[in-house]
Formats: C-alpha cells, structure tokens, sequence
C-alpha cells in the first residue's frame, strides 16, 4: 500500500464514527421535521384562523434565523433554562428538526393546496368529517405529491449538519478539524470530507428516487388532478 492509499484509508477510517453520527442526526432531523411539518400544514390549510397566524409566526422564526444562532440560542441558553439535557447532539437533532419542520410544512401546505377543493367537497356529500377527508383523501394524494420537494430536505439537512461541530457534535467536520489539528494536512482532509458529503448525498438522492418511483400511481400527478 503506498503513503497515499494509506493516508486515505487511515482519514476514512478516523472520521467512520462522524458519518454515522452525520447520518443519524439527518434521519432524526427529517424525521422530526415531518412530525412536526405535516401537522402544520394541515393546520395552515384547514385550521382556524389563530391558529394560522400561530403557525405562520413560527415559520417565519425558524426559517428567518441562520442555523447557528439557532443552535446557540438553544445550547446555550433555551436548554439550560428549561434544565434540558445539554447533549450537543440532542440540541442539534432538535435544532435542525424544528427549522427543517417549518420548511417541510410549506411543502407539504403547498402539496395540500394543490388538490382540487372538490375533492373534500365530495368525501363531506359521502358523510365523511373533515378530519376523516383529510386523513384518508387529502393527505395520500398530497404526501406523494410532496415527495420531490420534501426529499430535497435530505441533503439541506446533511449540508447543515455540518454547522453542528461549534456546539461539539462529533459529526464529519468536526473530526476533520481533529485530525486537520493532529496531521497538518487540511487540504487532503477537507477534499475527502467533501467527497464523503457528495457520495452521502448521491446515496441519499438515489434512494429517495427510488421510494418516489415505488409510490408512484400511473396516471397521478399534477395533469392528473
């Protein structure tokens, strides 16, 4: 093995642990994200008026605020005060959960909008409440609508993730600055995180394609509503 392969191998192998946690915090995020983001949306669309206004003013912070304010608002100071537990990573997952959840309820909003008003006015003359026609005709047809757009959250997510490591999530940038601190080589470190970011995104991308393609209805779309 030359000095090169074995440089790469050795960095690979350092940062293993800060993909894993670069990933997990992603899947909790988006997860988060859809729990909260759907709920919402709903809301905007079918809820009364103050409720509205509510949601809306908590879009407007979250996707107002950089990424890192957010998460030095909440490591530093929300958490502490509420005497929540001062893990980075619970503070990061919950970070990037609550702000890709105020995205994710515009796309899912958006989604919802776009089906005919006909459609609940049909499942309400058939007896259905309006919770029922929301659950069982509006939210199949708008979740697959949603898909493109609320895959692109994956790599936004894996791209903020990285801010993480200024609160100390061992995520892939932090251990890139660790190992930049102990070899004094950043420019061969930081040109191999970069590519685990692009291969992760590739990845995620391709897989995201897939479920859309395994959803999908022949004939549903957008002609088709």
């Amino acid at each position: 093995m030359t000095d090169v392969s074995a440089f790469i191998v050795q960095t690979l192998l350092y940062l293993a642990p800060g993909i894993v946690v670069t990933l997990s915090l992603v899947i909790v995020s988006i997860l988060l994200g859809l729990l909260m983001g759907v709920p919402m949306a709903v809301g905007q669309v079918y809820g009364p008026k103050p409720l509205r206004a509510l949601i809306g003013v908590y879009v407007w912070i979250f996707r107002g605020l950089p990424n890192l304010v957010l998460l030095f608002l909440f490591f530093f100071g929300i958490f502490p005060i509420l005497g929540i537990t001062d893990d980075p990573f619970v503070v990061a997952a919950t970070v990037l959960g609550l702000r890709s959840g105020a995205y994710q309820s515009q796309i899912f909003r958006g989604a919802i909008q776009s089906i005919g008003e006909g459609q609940m006015t049909a499942a309400r003359s058939l007896g259905m409440s309006t919770p029922q026609a929301i659950r069982h005709i509006i939210l199949p047809q708008a979740l697959r609508i949603a898909l493109p757009g609320w895959s692109n959250e994956y790599p936004i997510l894996l791209t903020d993730s990285a801010v993480c490591y200024a609160i100390g999530v061992a995520e892939i940038l932090a251990k890139s600055y660790q190992l930049v601190s102990r070899t004094a080589e950043p420019m061969a470190i930081f040109l191999i995180a970069a590519v685990i970011y692009i291969l992760l995104n590739y990845g995620g991308m391709r897989l995201f394609a897939q479920i859309e393609k395994k959803i999908s209805i022949p004939g549903f779309g957008k002609g088709a509503l």
